[in-house]
């Protein structure tokens, strides 16, 4: 009886996960027939349940697309760099391991105690743009989730003065590449959740995983805090993103504030209000029904 409410269970989350991931895909055109899409495998919970739901999808999809899971070994000592080329070997799935040693540049350039998330991801992020170049790729997935783009925001406001997060779809700025992000209506809880009972063989960050005074990590706690507090807190922001009203904000060069006076609709055109007629005696008849 257990083991059977738990297949229900996993099944609903499995459900709603690809119903997320379907739509977030059909709202931000993601995937289109023939796409090559490389799906960035880092060895976290999110990496592993965006290959496994895309496969997922892979399968029943009415266009076909082609997938190709890619790992970086960033040479991290003590990195088990056999865990995932067994994993993708039993899945079955066209993969590659690239190998480029980012640990060493960023542990020589990054002051101790500093944070190497910037360094590191851009350093990543250009090894992972050369393979797509070379290789075909017309799509790049990441396993940003909700809740990655709304730390985002806030870190963006907080310690950079811009309000913005993590598109579900991007242009790379040199225009070559698409970077799409087909978990970014899911909630971390229920990668956490799939990914548990997936029981995918999860590697460890030993570059960033231990920097607890991360500004992200502040911020991570701040969200679990009001979670905690106001459930739905998190999803309300989120959704918030999803409904911008540029005239709202503040930003001249997002929306035209001098060129409201042109538009302003003067006194003398307006029209004067019509008062409604009071109603005759003969009017004032019972309504037949």
């Amino acid at each position: 009886m257990t083991e059977g409410r738990h297949s229900n269970n996993f099944k609903k989350l499995q459900a709603s996960m690809r119903g997320l991931v379907g739509k977030a895909i059909s709202d931000y055109g993601m995937i289109a027939a023939g796409d090559h899409v490389m799906v960035c495998l880092s060895g976290g919970k999110d990496s592993y349940t965006l290959l496994d739901i895309l496969l997922s999808l892979q399968r029943s999809a009415p266009l076909k697309f082609e997938i190709t899971a890619v790992n970086l070994d960033q040479k991290q000592p003590g990195f088990p760099a056999d865990v995932l080329p067994g994993y993708l070997q039993n899945l079955g799935v066209h993969y590659r391991i690239i190998e480029q040693d980012t640990y060493s540049v960023v542990k020589r350039v990054i002051p101790a105690g500093k944070t190497m998330c910037g360094l590191c991801s851009r350093l990543r992020r250009g090894a992972l743009y050369r393979f797509a170049a070379e290789n075909g790729i017309s799509k790049i997935a990441l396993g940003h989730h909700r809740d990655d783009i709304v730390e985002t925001l806030f870190l963006n406001m907080f310690f950079g003065g811009k309000l913005k997060a993590m598109p579900p779809k991007l242009l790379s700025e040199d225009g070559r590449h698409i970077v799409i992000r087909p978990l970014c209506y899911v909630p971390e809880r229920s990668i956490a959740r799939y990914a548990a009972a997936r029981r995918f063989p999860i590697i460890p960050c030993s570059l960033c995983g231990s920097q607890s005074n991360m500004q992200r990590v502040q911020v991570k706690r701040m969200l679990e805090e009001w979670e905690q507090k106001y459930p739905g807190r998190v999803e309300s922001i989120f959704t918030g993103l999803c409904n911008v009203s540029a005239s709202q904000l503040a930003d001249p060069d997002l929306f035209d504030f001098a060129g409201l006076d042109a538009r302003r609709i003067s006194a003398s055109c307006v029209a004067p209000e019509r008062s409604a007629p009071t109603p005759s005696s003969a009017d004032r008849r019972p309504i037949e029904l």
